[in-house]
C-alpha cells in the first residue's frame, strides 16, 4: 500500500510563481487513499476523550464526519456567514486580502463539551484560530485539533499554541 504522502499532487508555481501547491484531491479521487487520510486522522484521536468533531467547511466536513461517525460522536459543521438557517454565533477572522466570517448555530455546541476540530490543512491558522474562538464562546473545550496537512512554512501552528494540534503530512514550505 502507498503512503499518503504519495497521493498528494505537488503542482508548482500555483497559485504564484514559488509556490508548491498540495493538491488533495488525488487522495479523495482513490479509495486507498481516501481510506488511509481518514484512518490517519483518526489515529491522532485515540487517547482523546471527546464528545463532538467540530468541522470547517468544506473539508473539515469531508474528514470530519468519517471521523465523527467511525468513532460514534456527534459532528457541528462551521460554515460559511450566511448559510446556517438557525439562530448562530460568529466570528470574522483575517484573510491574506481581507476578511472572512465564519458561523456555528448557537446551540450546537453544549458548555463543557470536549470538543476535537478537524480540516484538511492548516496554512495560517486564522480559520481553526476562529472556529477555536466559537467553540469556546458557547462554553465548548477543545482538546484537539486534527489536520491532515500543515503548511509550516506559513507558521499557522503558532496561531494555535495552548491548543494540542497534530498534523498527518507536514511540508517545510509555503
Amino acid at each position: 500500500m502507498k503512503k499518503l504522502e504519495e497521493y498528494v499532487r505537488s503542482i508548482p508555481d500555483f497559485p504564484e510563481p514559488g509556490i508548491i501547491f498540495r493538491d488533495i484531491t488525488t487522495i479523495l479521487q482513490d479509495p486507498d487513499g481516501l481510506h488511509l487520510a481518514i484512518q490517519s486522522m483518526q489515529d491522532k484521536l485515540k487517547d482523546t476523550e471527546f464528545d463532538v468533531v467540530v468541522g470547517t467547511e468544506s473539508r473539515g466536513f469531508i474528514f470530519g464526519v468519517p471521523i465523527a461517525y467511525n468513532l460514534h460522536k456527534a459532528f457541528v459543521p462551521v460554515r460559511k456567514k450566511g448559510k446556517l438557517p438557525c439562530e448562530t454565533v460568529s466570528m470574522e477572522y483575517d484573510l491574506e486580502y481581507g476578511s472572512a466570517v465564519i458561523e456555528m448555530h448557537k446551540d450546537s455546541i453544549k458548555p463543557g463539551q470536549k470538543v476535537v476540530l478537524v480540516d484538511d490543512l492548516v496554512a495560517t491558522g486564522g480559520t481553526i484560530e476562529a472556529a477555536i474562538k466559537l467553540v469556546e464562546e458557547l462554553g465548548g473545550e477543545v482538546v484537539k485539533v486534527v489536520f491532515l496537512m500543515e503548511l509550516a512554512g506559513l507558521k499557522g501552528r503558532e496561531r494555535l499554541k495552548g491548543y494540542d494540534v497534530e498534523s498527518v503530512l507536514c511540508y517545510d514550505g509555503k
